[in-house]
């Protein structure tokens, strides 16, 4: 089966809080609009034409989470992905934000699969090089996928490419991937950063702070602490559009007052990941733009489900429903949207799972006392310092009706990194899985959730070889459902995103910011 994808006309793990509304704008008492109760919004981003924009003009554009390493072969979260991919480096396939993560074309112009699913051969487009001038050849495309997926591979996500038994290239256009059985996410994991084309014989310790990437922008500077510089490649030739701006400069802002006042006094031309709560001088002013957009970041209450007490499922079903989830959502300017489990609303395996677990204090309450917790629990939370502090004030006061003593220490996200993701030495912990399509993460007992359900293992494996998509769709299903259903977590909120955009600025992307920022079609009107 031959796949010719149209080519894009412009190119659109965490990170910090994206808060907006999903879907088209709306009048705020719409009740059946999600975007309702957040004004000044449009609906979509509007782009110039390049006539009309300056070509030797920098963008400067906020951003939340910097990244701790320019390394993403070693260094996991959604902060690298943020920044590099599709601007500096690119895969054989990437994603079109502006309809809902649609697989297309990115080094390969078309492939074709054979009827069993076992061989997919792909096509290169002409014209790709690296920033080093040398040509994009299948045999780049060959060393990096087996680099990946080699043992002792320290690519945090070398997994989703584990099906692939041989790459070859019979010519320097064409790549054909073997697989050991059929794979219904092969095509995706090739989107992502496990699959990104790097120059054969590249050495990958070297990439911290450097790169040779095949993208639309270059890294000029990283100023630690401040700021990343992406300057265009003026040799571009790959697929595509060039840069319409001659830099990217990426300003780390944590802060959210800090952030608005970057904004608003011109220091920025972007500000994603904007505060519901702090839209006030945005708002009906002409000067500016609100864009809302999907996400599919969830704020993950995770549980150290191999730890007790959190490895008595009573007490995660206790836990969860102490927190009123609504009540979260509207003191954080009301831009989520409940789910309930483990998948985003944009998934095709997505269902409505808030009945699980529904709010109810004194229920909680009398579930730990079941649990053999009369007198209630002490628990502590982790939690990267880049959240609001809020989100842990309302599960102190939540916690607190169901008897439950919650200390929250916050620290820096290297230090998360460390003791929570790596060393597993949390009780709770908060975080925003931006990602896109991590439902393995509960089909994966070393990850550190803990959670080890053999079920779901199973299922999630059939998932992947079903022979259709229907199969597939109601095997995920059934995955998120049971997580949900076991308390592997607690998911308080998709977070919907808010992107302030100056006027005179085009093309600023508007959804999955968080773990996908597109940059070359950004630029400023003459």
């Amino acid at each position: 089966m031959r796949r010719s994808i149209p080519r894009l006309a412009t190119a659109l793990v965490l990170t910090g809080l994206a808060t907006a509304a999903c879907g088209t704008g709306g009048s705020s008492d719409d009740p059946a609009n999600p975007s309702a109760g957040v004004p000044g919004q449009t609906s979509a981003a509007s782009a110039a034409p390049d006539s009309a924009l300056n070509p030797n003009a920098t963008v400067n554009v906020r951003l939340v989470l910097e990244p701790t390493s320019l390394n993403l072969t070693t260094t996991a979260g959604a902060a690298l992905e943020q920044l590099l991919l599709d601007n500096v480096y690119q895969g054989l396939l990437t994603v079109d934000t502006n309809a809902d993560n649609k697989i297309v074309p990115a080094l390969a112009a078309s492939y074709e699969t054979s009827a069993d699913g076992l061989t997919y051969t792909f096509h290169l487009a002409k014209g790709a090089a690296f920033h080093d001038g040398s040509p994009l050849t299948a045999d780049d495309v060959v060393w990096s996928l087996r680099q990946a997926t080699a043992p002792g591979s320290k690519q945090p996500n070398a997994k989703t490419l584990g099906s692939i038994a041989n790459a070859a290239a019979p010519d320097p256009g064409t790549v054909v991937l073997t697989l050991k059985q059929r794979d219904n996410d092969l095509t995706w994991a090739l989107t992502q950063r496990a699959a990104v084309v790097y120059k054969k014989g590249t050495d990958f310790t070297k990439l911290d702070a450097a790169e040779n990437g095949s993208g639309p922008f270059k890294l000029e500077t990283w100023q630690r602490g401040s700021a990343i510089t992406l300057v265009r490649n003026d040799a571009y030739q790959g697929p595509g559009p060039k840069a319409r701006s001659a830099k990217v400069v990426l300003r780390y802002i944590t802060d959210r007052n800090a952030a608005d006042n970057a904004e608003s006094t011109g220091q920025t031309d972007v500000q994603t990941s904007a505060d519901a709560t702090l839209l006030q001088p945005f708002t009906g002013n002409a000067g500016f733009t609100v864009l809302r957009g999907t996400t599919t970041d969830k704020y993950t209450l995770a549980f150290n489900n191999a730890k007790a007490p959190l490895n008595n499922p009573a007490v995660r079903h206790a836990l969860r429903r102490a927190v009123d989830k609504a009540a979260l959502i509207q003191a954080l300017g009301g831009a989520g949207v409940r789910v309930g489990g483990p998948v985003p609303t944009s998934d095709p395996w997505y269902q409505d799972l808030t009945s699980v677990d529904g709010y109810d204090p004194a229920a909680a309450k009398q579930a730990l006392a079941a649990a053999g917790y009369p007198d209630g629990l002490k628990l502590t939370l982790k939690i990267p310092s880049i959240y609001p502090a809020a989100i842990g004030d309302v599960l102190v006061s939540d916690f607190k009706k169901a008897g439950i003593e919650l200390t929250v220490r916050q620290q820096e996200f290297t230090a998360w990194l460390t003791e929570v993701y790596t060393n597993k030495d949390y009780d709770l912990s908060l975080v925003n899985h931006a990602e896109a399509r991590d439902l393995g993460n509960y089909a994966n007992p070393g990850y550190y959730f803990g959670y080890d359900n053999k079920q779901v293992q199973d299922w999630f494996a059939q998932a992947t070889v079903a022979p259709d998509e229907k199969t597939r769709v109601d095997l995920l299903g059934k995955v998120g459902r049971q997580a949900s259903e076991d308390a592997a977590a607690d998911w308080l909120f998709q977070a919907q995103t808010l992107t302030v955009v100056r006027k005179g600025v085009s093309g600023a992307p508007q959804h999955y910011t968080s773990s996908r920022l597109p940059l070359a079609g950004v630029g400023i009107v003459k």
